[in-house]
C-alpha cells in the first residue's frame, strides 16, 4: 500500500514539474543599452510539438517568431526585423526552469544573455 501511495505521489510531482517546464504564456524581461532600459515581451504557445508566438521589442512592435522549437525544457526561435533598410536575424535559445527562461541571443557575431520571467 505504501508503494502505491509513493508511486501516485511521484506521478503527481512529475506532472507538476512537466507543467512548470512548458513554454506557454507571456514572458517579460528588460535590457539596458546606452543608459536606456527597454522592455521585451515574449508570447509563446505550444500545440502538440509546434511552438508559435511573438516578440515585442524595444520599438514596441510585435514580430512573429520563426524557426521555433521546444524540446526537453529548451526553447529556440528567431526573429527577423528590418533596421536601416537591412534585415537583421536574432536567434534566441533558452532553458525553462519554473517561471524563468535563461538563455542567449545571437545576432551576427554579437551574443547577449537574457533572462525572462513568466507574467502572472
Amino acid at each position: 500500500m505504501k508503494t502505491v501511495a509513493l508511486w501516485i505521489a511521484m506521478a503527481a510531482w512529475a506532472a507538476a514539474a512537466a507543467d512548470d517546464a512548458k513554454p506557454d504564456g507571456t514572458w517579460k524581461w528588460s535590457v539596458e543599452r546606452n543608459g536606456e532600459k527597454f522592455e521585451s515581451t515574449l508570447k509563446l504557445k505550444l500545440e502538440a510539438d509546434k511552438l508559435t508566438g511573438s516578440l515585442t521589442g524595444r520599438d514596441g512592435k510585435e514580430t512573429a517568431i520563426e524557426e521555433a522549437s521546444f524540446k526537453d525544457g529548451e526553447v529556440k526561435f528567431q526573429v527577423t526585423r528590418e533596421r536601416n533598410g537591412e534585415k537583421v536575424v536574432v536567434k534566441y535559445s533558452g532553458k525553462i526552469s519554473g517561471d524563468t527562461i535563461t538563455g542567449k541571443s545571437e545576432a551576427g557575431e554579437r551574443s547577449r544573455d537574457w533572462k525572462a520571467e513568466r507574467s502572472k
